[in-house]
């Protein structure tokens, strides 16, 4: 089957078109992003207002090019995909509108994405990787740790008391002027800094649950860089460094706990999976590495032109959301928050509690 996915939760116009074979496997027929980073750099961040206009002057353009990049034609598509949240509100609206609006004159099923279900099937674009395993979710707006058990099965693990780790990475970047986007920035710096001048902590770490804190974090870099103003750029370079640590430090203990979590309940993962913005920075990457051979499973991380936000992973969600017969009406509603496990708590899932799959919504 070939699905068009389009993708506008945030700063990324996206559209593509993907075909998954009867076996499950992947193609990827066209993928085109349009970034709004030159909009946006001015204000430090994204402003959704300009987001929402952006989105609605490009997205015609990009799904034309997706559609002619594929050799498609709508008529020849067996769906439409958009993601229906979670993200802005208005960009939100204006993508899923589109794909309402292309589903009801082709007269091809309409597919609603959860934006984080794209991230955690991606692998299954990409690799194949087959269920269950354990994913890394990591970008602007979402750390969490997952069971992945199969399509519209999912379980977290644990999640961010707070901050977000590519917030976190932004947050770290504007504070020493680095501009936007921060997480590059910072990882770019920590290049060249010593990670061990600064003795930043290391929230949550050895506790039981997998959950994440990363806002003491964050404080406790503001006040070493507040100590030694006015900043060097060596100076600048070793708190990135620092920090940068600091959160894979963070990461591979937070990460041990879900494994052994997932191990305790699912057995061996057959892959850790890292997706997500985050999952782009090479320093992490490593380590995740490192962490899964140790726990006896594998890596599996997409390119980092599929980690960031793009249409394919939308397109290849709706593919194998419609191979199992899953479509959603015409009034479909756009939504702002919608959580992967719908039925997790306001932080970690309670797995003794659980016995029953998370339902296909």
């Amino acid at each position: 089957m070939v699905v068009l996915g389009i993708e506008t939760t945030c700063d990324e116009t996206a559209a593509a078109v993907v075909e998954r074979r009867g076996e499950g496997r992947g193609r990827i027929l066209s993928n085109i992003v349009l970034s709004q980073t030159n909009e946006h750099a001015v204000f430090g961040g994204v402003v959704p207002e300009i987001a929402a206009r952006a989105h609605v002057e490009a997205l015609d353009h990009v799904i034309a090019r997706a559609m002619a990049e594929a050799q498609q034609t709508f008529d020849k598509l067996d769906g439409i995909a958009a993601a229906a949240g979670p993200g802005l509100i208005g960009g939100v609206i204006v993508g899923l509108t589109t794909a309402k609006a292309i589903s009801l004159v082709s007269q091809k099923p309409l597919i609603a994405v959860n934006h984080l279900e794209a991230h955690a099937l991606t692998a299954r674009l990409t690799d194949g990787t087959p269920f269950p395993y354990c994913l890394f979710l990591a970008s602007g707006g979402h750390t969490q740790i997952v069971a992945v058990r199969g399509v519209g099965d999912y379980v977290r693990l644990g999640t961010t008391l707070d901050d977000a780790i590519g917030e976190a990475f932004d947050k770290t970047a504007k504070l020493l002027g680095l501009g936007y986007p921060g997480g590059p920035q910072v990882e770019k710096e920590a290049a060249r800094g010593d990670a061990t001048r600064f003795d930043l902590p290391r929230p949550m770490f050895a506790r039981p649950e997998p959950d994440f804190s990363l806002s003491g974090l964050k404080t406790a870099l503001r006040l070493e860089a507040e100590k030694i103003a006015p900043l060097s750029d060596q100076d600048v370079a070793d708190l990135c460094a620092s920090f940068q640590q600091a959160i894979v430090d963070v990461v591979i203990d937070r990460l041990r706990m879900g494994l052994k979590l997932f191990r305790e309940h699912y057995g061996t993962p057959t892959a850790l999976v890292a997706a997500g913005g985050v999952a782009a920075n090479q320093a992490i990457r490593k380590m995740l590495h490192r962490l899964a051979i140790e726990s006896g499973t594998v890596l599996i991380a997409p390119p980092p032109t599929l980690c960031t936000d793009n249409g394919a992973m939308i397109a290849w969600a709706g593919a194998e959301r419609l191979a199992h017969g899953l479509t959603d009406p015409l009034d479909t509603a756009p939504r702002a928050r919608w959580p992967l496990d719908e039925t997790a708590g306001a932080h970690t899932t309670e797995l003794t509690h659980r016995t029953a799959p998370a339902s296909l919504t």
